[in-house]
């Protein structure tokens, strides 16, 4: 590597040592240790053992952590356990959707489909030959040993004067500058041949080498840079700055745009900002579930990839839209995006999505489903935002509806393992007919019906899946934190306590994956929590996904005034059908005038007085513009008045600061539900 800046050499150059700081595929930044000579820079006296730790860490470091991300997917799609990615079958109605999972999560095969990891592999791998290109060029040309008169003039130690003479002049006539015209190399050679037959034959130069390791005695040290030659070459210097101006001016530009374009597309839940912007649009206190589907269709993310491609596509679609048509509601909005979107959800959810032969569009239906469950999350937030209580609860139901691939008049005994509707049908007809999953539920075996032509096995699958079905009791408790009473008054923060039990788990057991054969990606068991009042007006609602057997959410919010009050508390679940639970919460509001008068003890009202360091870092401003003031009326005439004493001057000025700063501060009230009575 060629030093980026130079000095004449007026005498021999010892050697130099580099250690390199940065690795690139263009620049290496270099630091030689140098010595200094009478009037150049020679280099200093290190081993590359002293330093071959540091040449390691910086020619790994850019290219460590990509390989561990690299080999830490390698290990997860090669030793993941099946748990991990939901790949387990509870159920023999589930094997198909377990082994659909391994399939596309293990394998090196899963990693080669995808393009960011291919991507991500070639640029780590291309660096990383070049990594050990540089450490193999350091070890190699980079190093340079102590300096060893005997090693350049290519002599053994123990040669004798007539050897040193004779090496010495063989060696200055074939690297002489005069033989070698515009050879740096040969010009430093032969610089470097002379030093090392001083250093031999001068006592003084001797003495220095061996003590200092530099004949001409101990030197400072000098730092440069140090660049690859075709860098410094002149033949290649329009193309280094073509490449230069292309990477400087076009391609950091592009990535930098790229990725703010990119970034700045995304909300909250990273839900891209024109889906919030269409749920706004889409949704209102009347939107029924039957319109959720084209609501959820028209989401941003799907613009590009549900636009149908080929005349093959739009036929496919037509002929779907077929089977689904008498259960869609009359669509709003006529554009092909939507329109696609909606005919994929509607098969699925009345389980027409076996019928699907296009494989594009099964591959489309799918990554509807994947952001299903974060899209819907999202609607829920816009009828947060927009305080409509009843569209959030047809937006849970819907987010229900499309993980268990049901419909809105479908039964939900329809859940059930290879239930399908002439099952629902025997159940609901003749003695002990059932409607719901919960009434089923609490029937003895012998009395279950729908099950005449089943085998053993899916039998077995039915009781299994009503074991594990969540069965939750749901308490609540009204009170105001830190008080010794439940009364709760007006303006007190009082807290709705809700606990949550789950029946059908025991001691030390957790809620595990949802049983939905129909939806293609695992999904936790969660429970929606919402409390809103009898106008419809939302006061909370969150989604917790805690496993516990019991766990407790609370709630928090001013009370209101005086009265008594009514809230509607739903328990909703995020996946399964049927199980919701609706609770009323009453709120008696007292007059807080009947509690004791607060008094405030004559030792902390003393310090109201006190100022803060704010005001006294204020009154020290106001301080010295009076004595600026002060000064300009000495040259007034009037009348003299009395000067006021620095107590009566002191509380003037805090009361001002005072004055000043309650002008300039912003009150926040606190949330506050109001609820006629």
């Amino acid at each position: 590597m060629a030093h980026h800046r130079q000095t004449k050499q007026e005498s021999s150059v010892v050697g130099c040592f580099h250690i390199n700081a940065c690795v690139l595929p263009l620049v290496s930044i270099s630091i030689p240790y140098c010595e200094r000579t009478d009037k150049k820079a020679t280099e200093a006296d290190f081993t590359f053992r002293h330093n071959v730790g540091f040449y390691i860490i910086f020619l790994t470091l850019p290219s460590s952590s990509a390989w561990i991300s690299i080999l830490g997917r390698v290990r997860s799609v090669l030793f993941v356990k099946d748990e991990a990615i939901g790949a387990i079958s509870r159920t023999s109605a589930e094997k198909a959707k377990a082994e659909r999972l391994k399939k596309e999560s293990k394998g090196l095969q899963t990693l080669t489909k995808s393009k960011g990891f291919m991507i991500n592999f070639c640029i780590t791998v291309v660096m990383t030959i070049i990594f050990l290109w540089l450490a193999v060029s350091v070890s190699t040309d980079g190093e340079v040993n102590s300096f060893d008169p005997f090693s350049i003039l290519e002599i053994d130690s123990a040669s004798d004067p007539k050897a040193i003479k004779k090496a010495f002049r063989k060696l200055s006539l074939k690297y002489h500058p005069d033989k070698n015209p515009g050879d740096r190399a040969a010009e430093a050679k032969f610089m470097m041949v002379s030093k090392a037959y001083e250093a031999l034959t001068d006592t003084a130069s001797r003495e220095n080498w061996e003590k200092f390791g530099n004949p001409d005695g101990k030197q400072s040290m000098e730092v440069s840079i140090g660049l690859p030659d075709f860098l410094l070459d002149t033949g290649n210097r329009n193309l280094v700055l073509m490449v230069y101006l292309i990477i400087m001016v076009g391609v950091i530009p592009f990535a930098v745009w790229s990725y703010y374009s990119d970034s700045s597309k995304f909300g909250e839940k990273d839900v891209m900002y024109d889906t919030y912007s269409w749920y706004h649009h889409t949704l209102n206190e009347h939107s029924l579930i039957k319109a959720l589907p084209e609501c959820l269709a028209g989401a941003a993310e799907f613009r590009k990839r549900n636009v149908p491609k080929s005349a093959e596509d739009k036929a496919d679609i037509g002929q779907l839209m077929s089977l689904v048509k008498t259960q869609m509601q009359k669509p709003k909005f006529n554009h092909p995006v939507c329109i696609k979107g909606n005919v994929l959800m509607h098969a699925h959810l009345l389980r027409e999505a076996e019928k699907i032969t296009n494989p594009s569009l099964v591959d489309d239906l799918k990554y509807m489903l994947r952001l299903s469950t974060t899209l819907i999350d999202a609607m829920i937030s816009v009828c947060q935002h927009q305080d409509i209580l009843q569209t959030a609860i047809n937006c849970i139901e819907f987010g229900q509806l499309v993980t268990q691939a049901m419909w809105v008049k479908d039964s939900s005994l329809l859940q059930l393992p290879h239930f399908t509707q002439e099952e629902v049908k025997h159940c609901g007809i003749g003695k002990g007919k059932t409607n719901s999953i919960l009434e089923y539920r609490a029937l003895p075996d012998e009395q279950k019906k729908g099950m005449a032509n089943f085998t053993d096995e899916q039998k077995e699958d039915v009781k299994k899946y009503l074991d594990m079905l969540p069965d939750i009791s749901v308490d609540t408790r009204v009170f105001v934190d830190d008080d010794e009473d439940d009364k709760v008054y007006e303006g007190d923060l009082c807290t709705i306590r809700v606990t949550i039990t789950r029946n059908n788990l025991e001691e030390g057991e957790s809620a595990g994956l949802i049983h939905a054969p129909r939806f293609p990606f695992p999904k936790q068991e969660a429970w929606w929590i919402m409390l809103g009042t009898r106008e419809g007006k939302i006061v909370h609602i969150e989604k917790v996904p805690n496993p516990d057997r019991v766990f407790d959410h609370e709630i928090k919010f001013l009370a209101p005034r005086v009265g008594e009050y009514e809230f509607d508390l739903f328990v909703k679940s995020n996946a399964y059908v049927g199980l919701d639970q609706k609770h009323k919460v009453t709120l008696t509001t007292l007059d807080n005038s009947v509690l004791p008068e607060y008094k405030v003890h004559p030792d902390d009202a003393e310090l109201d007085d006190e100022p803060t360091l704010f005001e006294e870092i204020l009154n020290a401003n106001i301080e010295q513009d009076d004595s600026d003031s002060d000064d300009s009326d000495d040259e007034d005439d009037g009348p003299a008045i009395a000067p006021k004493s620095d107590a009566d001057l002191k509380k003037e000025r805090l009361k001002k600061a005072r004055q000043q700063n309650d002008d300039d501060s912003d009150s926040d009230d606190a949330e506050e539900v109001y609820t006629d009575k």
